[in-house]
C-alpha cells in the first residue's frame, strides 16, 4: 500500500502538467476551433527561455528562489508572443479560408521550426534547470514527496484558476467568451473576433511556457522536452474533453496515474499503452470526450 500510494501522488504530479498543457489546448480551440500541434515546443522554448533567464540571474548573486520567482515574467511575456506569433503566421489565413488542413500542417512545421532553432541555440544535449525548493524529498504519512512535485500541482491549479477568473470577470476575457459560444454573432455585436483569436493563441502558449519552467526542475531541459509531453496532453484532452476544464484535470490524472502504475508494476516501455488504449476507447465510444458536450451542427 506504501508503494501505491507513492505511485499515486507521483503520478498526480505527471497528470497535471498533462492537465495543464490539454487546458492550453482548450483555449484555442474554444475560440477558433483550431489547435496549436507545435504546443509542446510552446513548453520547450517556454524552459529553456527560463533556464536562460534564471542561469543569468543566478550569476547576479541572485538566490534560486528569488531569480525563478523574476524570471517568471519573462517566461509569461515570451509566450504571449510566442503564441501569437504562432496565430499570425500558422493560423490566421487558414481560418479565414477555412482550411482545416492549412491550420494543422502550419503549426505542425512551425512547431519542427522551433525545435530546429533551439537545438541551434541551445544544443542537442540535455540541460539541468536550478530547482528553486529543496530537493530533499518531505516525508507525509507513507509518502515521500519533493517539494517541487507540490509546487507543479499548486502552479498548475493555479494558472488555470487564473485564466477562468480572467475569462469571467475581465472586459477582454468575457470578449474571449463570448467568441467561444458564437464567432458569428460575436461579430456582430461589434467583438474584433481576429484579436480575440490572436489572445487566445497567445495565452494558450504562456500557460505551456509556463508549464514547461513547472517541470523542468524536476526532469532534463532539452530541445525535444516537449514532443512528447504535447502529445500525450493533446490525449488528454481528447479522453477529457476539449470544451471541459474539468475534464483535462480528470483526463490528465487519470493519464498520469496510469502511467505510473502500469510503468512500476509492467514495464516501463509499457507504461504509454494504457493511455492510448484509453484514448481509442474514448474516440469509438464517446467521440466530444468523457466530460465534453456533443454539438449539433446546422447545416
Amino acid at each position: 500500500m506504501n508503494v501505491l500510494s507513492q505511485l499515486i501522488v507521483s503520478g498526480i504530479a505527471v497528470g497535471m502538467i498533462y492537465g495543464v498543457i490539454a487546458f492550453s489546448y482548450q483555449l484555442t480551440f474554444a475560440t477558433s476551433k483550431t489547435l496549436n500541434f507545435g504546443q509542446g515546443e510552446a513548453l520547450m522554448l517556454g524552459a529553456l527561455v527560463g533556464l536562460t533567464t534564471i542561469n543569468f540571474l543566478i550569476g547576479q548573486a541572485l538566490g534560486t528562489l528569488w531569480a525563478y520567482l523574476l524570471m517568471l515574467p519573462i517566461v509569461f511575456a515570451f509566450g504571449l508572443a510566442q503564441g501569437a506569433v504562432v496565430e499570425w503566421l500558422g493560423v490566421r489565413q487558414a481560418v479565414k479560408a477555412k482550411s482545416e488542413a492549412g491550420w494543422i500542417m502550419a503549426t505542425i512545421a512551425l512547431g519542427i521550426i522551433f525545435r530546429n532553432l533551439a537545438e541551434n541555440i541551445w544544443g542537442r544535449d540535455a540541460l539541468r534547470f536550478p530547482s528553486p525548493l529543496p530537493e530533499a524529498a518531505l516525508t507525509i504519512g507513507p509518502v515521500r514527496i519533493q517539494p517541487m512535485e507540490i509546487a507543479i500541482v499548486l502552479g498548475a491549479l493555479a494558472i488555470m484558476l487564473a485564466v477562468e477568473i480572467f475569462n469571467r470577470r475581465s472586459i477582454f476575457g468575457k470578449a474571449v467568451v463570448a467568441t467561444a459560444n458564437d464567432r458569428d454573432a460575436a461579430g456582430l455585436m461589434g467583438i474584433d473576433t481576429r484579436r480575440v483569436i490572436t489572445f487566445s493563441y497567445a495565452l494558450s502558449s504562456m500557460t505551456a511556457a509556463f508549464a514547461g519552467v513547472l517541470i523542468a526542475p524536476v526532469t532534463l531541459t532539452g530541445a525535444t522536452m516537449g514532443a512528447v509531453l504535447g502529445l500525450k496532453a493533446f490525449a488528454v484532452a481528447i479522453i477529457g474533453g476539449l470544451s471541459s476544464g474539468m475534464g483535462v484535470i480528470v483526463g490528465g490524472l487519470i493519464l498520469g496515474i496510469t502511467e505510473t502504475l502500469t510503468g512500476y508494476y509492467i514495464s516501463t516501455g509499457y507504461k504509454d499503452v494504457p493511455g492510448l488504449v484509453l484514448l481509442l476507447l474514448v474516440l469509438s465510444l464517446k467521440p466530444s470526450g468523457l466530460f465534453g458536450r456533443a454539438t449539433i451542427k446546422k447545416v
